[in-house]
């Protein structure tokens, strides 16, 4: 997908969840051009190597932790790009508060080896891959499936109290700020 395709997409979903708690935002802000930062990432690779372990292990096994006294922890850690142990001291609140970083939130559980996953799931991965392609090409939608269900109705256009004709918006004074109308 393009950038410039993806910026509108962004900034329109990031309108409507704004709008959600914000009552007035004022519009010339979704006027303007908004600039998504795209980057290629590569394969995924690095990141999966990154996840890996806070998936399948706890955040620091107790093997890890060498000391425990005075209010400081001592534990060992291995410094990224090398298989040398290292050993490092911080005070207890710290450590505790590393370790809650890696907590996961309610309703996330860890990865567990059962479904598919499993040593002894009776259907391989290629057959498995087979079965959600078969699947895929049965599946049809429409962007009307896509649409919200609980569109809101547009807001009322703002009448003249006197001759009930429809205002027209022009512009608004706001100090010590630039006018946006038109000339």
């Amino acid at each position: 997908m393009r950038h410039e395709a993806l910026s509108h997409i962004f900034r329109a979903k990031f309108r409507d969840e704004l709008s959600r708690f914000l009552a007035e935002i004022d519009t010339a802000v979704w006027q303007i051009d908004w600039n998504v930062n795209v980057q290629p990432v590569g394969d995924g690779t690095a990141v999966l190597k990154y996840l890996a372990p806070y998936i399948f292990r706890v955040a620091i096994s107790n093997s890890r932790i060498i000391e425990v006294k005075d209010r400081s922890v001592v534990f060992s850690y291995r410094k990224k790009g090398s298989n040398r142990l290292r050993q490092v001291t911080v005070d207890v609140m710290e450590f505790i508060r590393r370790f809650l970083q890696h907590v996961l939130p309610e309703g996330f559980m860890k990865v567990r080896h059962y479904g598919f996953m499993s040593a002894n799931c009776p259907v391989g991965l290629t057959r498995l891959r087979l079965l959600i392609l078969e699947h895929l090409k049965r599946l049809q939608f429409s962007l009307e499936d896509l649409a919200p269900s609980d569109a809101r109705p547009p807001l009322p256009k703002p009448v003249c109290p006197s001759c009930g004709g429809t205002l027209l918006y022009l512009f608004s004074l706001i100090p010590a700020r630039f006018c946006r109308g038109s000339t």
